[in-house]
């Protein structure tokens, strides 16, 4: 899964993860865990959450079960390094990007996640602005993969169906 906080792609891959039977790897989660454990937000804690997420999602794979990593994937080295996950285990890779069209929505929903976060006790997280500016264009060998785009205005069953038809493709 791709795309910016708040666009929808948790949502898409807890449902599709539970609809395919497939493991779901979120950063975001592991990135709470990690200030959890007492490491400063100044620490480049979103690198170290990448990186614990590859290596679970390696050990996954090797035993032959599918999964979904549930990440922003700004920008190219990100989606490389899944790519490359996928070369080393010999598995296949595939992109869903979800978007969210509706700026006003959009940001409706990052205001919910940061309250909700709060009451967690986690890290709020930066607006969709700041993101837009950090999200890079899909190039190299992300770029080459197959990708589907998703707007997360439209009805999430559509969604869900476009996404398993696309995976199934």
């Amino acid at each position: 899964m791709a795309g910016l906080s708040g666009a929808g792609k948790s949502t898409l891959a807890q449902v599709v993860g539970a609809r395919r039977r497939i493991t779901v790897l979120s950063v975001d989660q592991i990135e709470t865990a990690i200030l959890k454990a007492g490491i400063s937000a100044g620490q480049p804690i979103g690198l170290a959450a990448y990186l614990v997420a590859e290596t679970l999602a390696e050990s996954v794979l090797m035993h032959d079960r599918d999964i979904i990593i549930d990440a922003v994937n700004a920008v190219d080295p990100a989606r490389e390094q899944w790519v490359n996950l996928a070369e080393r285990t010999g598995s296949g890779v595939r992109f869903i990007e979800v978007v969210c069209s509706d700026r006003e929505e959009h940001k409706n929903r990052l205001v919910e996640r940061a309250a909700k976060r709060q009451e967690a006790g986690a890290a709020v997280r930066k607006g969709v602005e700041h993101n837009l500016d950090e999200y890079s264009p899909w190039t190299g060998a992300s770029g080459a993969v197959a990708r589907i785009t998703l707007d997360s205005v439209g009805a999430i069953g559509v969604n869900v169906e476009r996404a398993i038809a696309f995976l199934d493709a």
